[in-house]
Formats: C-alpha cells, structure tokens, sequence
C-alpha cells in the first residue's frame, strides 16, 4: 500500500510540509510586498525560494520516509529539478491569475478588523490557487520522482561528466 500514488499516510505528511512550506511562502512574500518596493513576481520569487529551503528539510525527513536514505545528493539534485517547475507553476501561474482578476472583476480587498492592513484578495486568491496546482505536481513528482531511484541522476551525471 505505501508504493500507492495517493496512499492516504504520504499524502497528509506531504500536505501538512506543503502547508507549511506555502504559509512561509506567503508570509515572506507579503512582507517583502509591504516592507520593500518590489514587484508582486519578486516577492512570490523570494517567497518560493524560502519556502524551498524548508520544504526540502521537511519533505525528506517526514513526507516520503527518506531521511535513512544515502543518496542525499541524488534526491537534492532532483528536488531542485522539481522545485523549478514548481516556481515556475507558483510566480507564472500567480502572476497570470492576478492580472486577469484584475481585468475582468477588477480589485477586491479586505479590511483586516481592527487593524489598518488592507488585503489585496485578487492577489492572495491568484497565490493561493497556483501553490495548489503547485502542491499536487510536486507531491507526484516527489512521489515518482524525486525519493525514488529513477536512474536519472546517474543519466544526468554521465551526461554531465561529473
């Protein structure tokens, strides 16, 4: 049952890392938003590369059961392989939602209560909805890809001549 694509242990692990991984992403992109004068793609780039660093650590070590593994290497070349496309689905896919929000029903915010922090909702949905696409092609890839011996990393090397 653990060799299951959607097994329902991997799967909670992976959300629960992922979570974590998109809150950090989150946090750190509204504050470089808020704190900083840099662009919306900056700061979701920022965000993503933060939350990279955590989600290794935590994918490796609770989501696949892969902390006893050897091949550390491997897995992180592998891991950055993966992260890259899933930059690319998070800032593009962030980036592409929020403008056509913003074109078609125009901008939506909210007022957090008793606070002054307005919060830009075309901009949180457009993230919130690409780090979900973003979620489930990594845990596939992680899955089938990244904390299993493919033999690609030894292609890669051969390739490569390292």
């Amino acid at each position: 049952m653990s060799d299951q694509l959607f097994n329902r242990r991997d799967l909670f692990a992976y959300f629960i890392v992922a979570a974590t991984g998109a809150l950090s992403n989150l946090l750190v992109a509204t504050i470089l938003q808020e704190w900083f004068t840099i662009s919306y793609k900056t700061a979701l780039f920022a965000g993503y590369w933060f939350s990279f660093v955590v989600g290794y650590f935590l994918t490796r070590l609770f989501a696949f059961n892969a902390k006893n593994t050897t091949q550390s290497r491997r897995q992180i070349a592998k891991f950055i392989l993966v992260s890259i496309l899933s930059c690319l689905i998070t800032v593009y896919g962030s980036a592409t939602l929020y403008e056509l929000s913003e074109s078609w029903p125009g901008t939506f915010t909210f007022l957090i209560p008793f606070s002054v922090k307005e919060v830009n909702l075309n901009k949180l949905f457009s993230q919130v909805a690409a780090m979900g696409a973003s979620f489930l092609s990594n845990y596939i890839l992680h899955k089938q890809f990244t904390f299993r011996d493919t033999g690609f990393y030894d292609r890669l090397k051969r390739l490569l001549r390292i």
